[in-house]
């Protein structure tokens, strides 16, 4: 759990920057790419992603501004990733400024439960992520390169010159 604003904006910083990077090797043409009918395509877990940050931290009474609206299609992948980039750093700010570390004590219903800022926070990180992995298996579907996050890629690992670990 977080207890600083600072430790949750160090976290945030690195998450974000993932992120950012995996969304900028989406092209218009693999928004479309999904599993199967039931499931969201690459474009709106992208989309999700951005308005997720939005609903859920202003449920906590956070204040900022997000670009599109949780029924927004894209069919520009550069819009999503410049929209990631607005809502995320919009939503810093207000932390920053909105918040200080006590605050990151007071509770809060989020989905019927009480959370506290700090988990709020925790969760959303924790979300980001899970849908990441579901956004780099419609990647690699949609023949995209993906970009190291927790370590190299096979791409990456080639490039170096090295065999791609077995394990």
């Amino acid at each position: 759990m977080f207890k600083t604003i600072e430790e949750f904006a160090a976290e945030w910083s690195q998450e974000t920057a993932s992120t950012s990077s995996l969304m900028a090797a989406m092209t218009d043409d693999s928004l479309n790419q999904r599993i199967g009918t039931e499931n969201r395509t690459l474009g709106r877990l992208a989309s999700h992603l951005v308005v997720t940050i939005h609903e859920m931290l202003t449920r906590t009474g956070l204040k900022f501004e997000c670009p599109i609206t949780y029924d927004h299609v894209s069919v520009s992948a550069s819009s999503l990733v410049e929209a990631y980039k607005k809502v995320s750093e919009a939503m810093l700010q207000a932390v920053r400024s909105q918040w200080k570390d006590e605050t990151l004590l007071e509770q809060h219903n989020m989905y019927g439960e009480e959370w506290s800022n700090a988990i709020t926070l925790r969760v959303l990180i924790q979300h980001e992520v899970h849908h990441r992995g579901q956004m780099t298996v419609l990647m690699r579907q949609a023949g995209l390169r993906i970009p190291g996050m927790y370590g190299p890629t096979m791409e990456e690992w080639a490039e170096w010159g090295m065999e791609t670990p077995v394990v």
